[in-house]
């Protein structure tokens, strides 16, 4: 796998006008070194603990936990009709009680804990977690994660985000979102997190039953990041993340340009399924022509020798015009 570019010092001028814009992974080292966090983090994993603790709300999170035979893979039994772990509800202070504990164990449980609200969960972190590279009137959702030795599933999420590493390395094996076909993704409405997932193990995958997984790791990238460090993950880019120590604690910003959250491609995709999936060839074909056309204007404006008023759909994206195909949609889906 080829290592994922790497870039030091980089103020938020150069990250607008350098990394966002070429659309690919960039390691930022040493990016988040400064956070009173991370050099908690450096002192040790209980002081690391007292420090989250101090600033923890007691408000409780769904967390993850595997028996030890999971060796940190989170993910489904095999006849997919459930999860290989248990989901409870825990602190932020409980939850880094277990990790102290399963340290030092030949056979620790796994435990995982994702996506984590700032804000909600550790309102006192917010003002000491700085990050000059987003505008800081951008709309956006900062979480923390916490867990040991466990391995996420290769998924994309639909916002660009910065992954910050507080403690623990963290490894990250990336893939372009063209090597979709390769990544043999598991349902797209049952998943481990609201986003679908792949079933190969990046970490000691199966090529027999898996033969194209080969195809997605002659294009994959890696980087390995160390306490202080960032990753900037281009939307709908694949990444795998395994935790490489007994404690890990990292902190994301998401965020979106264009759409609000609320309107997700991924809804447009579950419609199409259902209604073009099973179209004979011939007419698929020729809706991919007027999709191409229309929403990927690959002839360009499809309303240009339209004037303005006589665009409807095709118009100006406005809150109005939103409100109203929103409506026809939920009148039309009602039948």
């Amino acid at each position: 796998m080829q290592p994922v570019p790497e870039y030091r010092d980089v103020d938020r001028a150069r990250f607008e006008a350098e990394i966002v814009p070429a659309g690919r992974p960039a390691v930022l080292r040493g990016h988040c070194s400064a956070w009173p966090a991370v050099a908690a983090a450096r002192e040790g994993e209980e002081a690391l603990a007292a420090y989250l603790t101090a600033r923890a709300s007691q408000e409780p999170v769904e967390a993850w936990f595997g028996e030890p035979g999971i060796e940190g893979r989170f993910g489904f039994t095999d006849d997919f009709a459930g999860f290989n772990h248990d989901r409870r509800l825990a602190t932020v202070e409980q939850l880094l009680d277990l990790l102290l504990r399963q340290r030092g164990h030949a056979a620790p449980f796994s435990i995982y804990a994702g996506a984590m609200p700032v804000r909600r969960h550790l309102p006192a972190l917010a003002a000491e977690i700085s990050m000059p590279l987003l505008d800081p009137g951008r709309d956006m959702l900062v979480s923390l994660w916490l867990g040991n030795r466990t391995r996420t599933a290769a998924h994309w999420d639909l916002p660009q985000n910065l992954a910050c590493v507080v403690a623990g390395g963290r490894r990250f094996t990336l893939f372009p979102t063209e090597q979709l076909r390769n990544l043999y993704v598991g349902s797209l409405d049952s998943t481990l997190a609201g986003q679908p997932t792949s079933l190969v193990d990046v970490e000691a995958p199966d090529l027999t039953r898996f033969p194209r997984f080969a195809k997605a790791l002659e294009a994959a990238e890696s980087a390995e990041l160390e306490p202080g460090d960032a990753l900037y993950l281009p939307s709908l880019w694949w990444h795998a993340v395994t935790g490489l120590d007994e404690v890990g604690a990292m902190v994301n910003f998401w965020w979106r340009d264009g759409e609000p959250p609320l309107l997700t491609p991924l809804n447009a995709l579950y419609h199409a399924l259902i209604t073009m999936k099973d179209l004979p060839p011939a007419e698929r074909e020729r809706w991919r022509v007027m999709f191409d056309h229309y929403v990927f204007q690959d002839d360009g404006d499809p309303a240009a020798h339209l004037p303005e008023q006589a665009r409807g759909i095709l118009g100006k994206r406005t809150p109005e015009l939103v409100r109203r195909v929103r409506k026809m949609l939920a009148e039309i889906l009602a039948r």
